[in-house]
């Protein structure tokens, strides 16, 4: 097992750090469009980026194309769908009583929400496209809380590849998720928020 994983470890590496113009595209684009397409795990993403480039380079990448990505995907939402839950959903008063809630979250929530590495980007960013959020409050938002997500995710990716040899790290990550789960849990209820 431990063999399959480093040679698939590898691979993906191998790919996405070669010189050719397709493997950083490669892994660009995935991280980018993780925040559109929910199901893709933007922890393997950056934890491949950060192992290919490095901390610092690696980090810059994914944090750029992290925020662009929650960018087009609140540029999606509010361009395409928010007239058509305006339309459908105005006298529906579970979605209002949200939206209101959204509405009036404050930029520090807000950017507490984004930042925690267990809020789904994309459900943050079609809720904030939906209500009457402007859209700088959610750039700011954004561009801070993304910062602490991609740092935690990139040390989680690469400490788990570290792991493999030394399980001491596992524990470790372990803890550490258990705490940002712990944490995202008791934000998600201080601000009100399900």
């Amino acid at each position: 097992m431990d063999e399959f994983l480093n040679n698939l470890y590898n691979f993906i590496v191998n790919v996405v750090s070669s010189s050719t113009f397709y493997g950083p595209l490669l892994a660009c684009f995935f991280i980018f469009l993780e925040s559109i397409i929910p199901i893709l795990p933007l922890f393997v993403f950056i934890t491949v980026v950060f192992m290919a480039y490095g901390y610092v380079i690696g980090f810059l990448i994914s944090y750029i194309l992290t925020c662009l990505g929650c960018l087009f995907s609140f540029y999606l939402c509010r361009t395409f769908l928010r007239n058509f839950f305006e339309k459908h959903f105005r006298k529906n008063e579970k979605f209002n009583k949200v939206m209101k809630k959204i509405d009036n979250l404050k930029l520090s929530s807000l950017v507490i929400l984004i930042a925690i590495p267990f809020t789904p980007a994309f459900l943050v960013n079609i809720a904030s496209s939906l209500s009457k959020m402007k859209l700088k409050k959610f750039i700011i938002a954004i561009l801070i809380g993304k910062i602490s997500l991609v740092f935690f995710w990139g040390f989680i990716g690469t400490s788990l590849i570290e792991s493999l040899k030394n399980p001491k790290i596992l524990i470790l990550i372990i803890i550490i998720l258990i705490i940002a789960y712990i944490i995202s849990k008791i934000a998600t209820k201080k601000l009100e928020i399900e």
